[in-house]
């Protein structure tokens, strides 16, 4: 692949540090906090991160699994979070190489629609099997984790970063 001019080129991701990322995420998606609608799902922000990052490690099988952990911990009907997590994973892999191209700001601007869409899905489920809407409080959940993509893109990258020094015999 074809770098752009200053982008830093990345050591290998640890599978043992994606899944564990993965797991938690799912942990703190599980603590009592109370379920806001507003609430971003980390679960479905990491997962866009790492089907984005490494779709041959993480895709639509592992989304399937994670969202009915979800739905199980949430008693929400099942396959409503597996369906979402599925699309959103599916459309992640579909954009990948394009997104890559882009800074990390305009990355999250590229991402939003993808989390709306997830959302939009959870919700037509819910609406469909005869749930109550949330209110619009349920748009600023997408928006959240839209801004959340900046930090999470630092954190989960920080590991694969290159020193910065290169010298005669390390020139990468």
């Amino acid at each position: 692949m074809i770098m752009r001019p200053g982008q830093q080129l990345l050591l290998p991701a640890n599978p043992v540090f994606i899944w564990g990322s993965m797991l938690l995420a799912l942990i703190f998606n599980m603590l009592p906090l109370g379920r806001a609608p507003w609430m971003p799902d980390l679960v479905a922000v990491v997962l866009v991160f790492w089907s984005v990052h490494q779709p041959l490690r993480v895709g639509i099988g592992a989304a399937f699994i994670f969202g009915l952990a979800m739905d199980v911990h949430q008693t929400a009907l099942l396959g409503q979070h597996a369906l979402s997590y599925t699309a959103l994973s599916f459309f992640a892999i579909t954009i990948h190489r394009r997104l890559l191209w882009f800074t990390v700001p305009s990355q999250a601007v590229q991402v939003f629609p993808l989390f709306i869409a997830a959302h939009a899905i959870e919700l037509a489920i819910r609406m469909i099997t005869g749930g109550i809407f949330p209110g619009w409080a349920l748009l600023i959940a997408p928006v959240a984790e839209s801004l959340l993509w900046p930090v999470v893109s630092i954190l989960l990258l920080a590991p694969q970063r290159r020193a910065p020094d290169p010298d005669e015999n390390r020139p990468l």
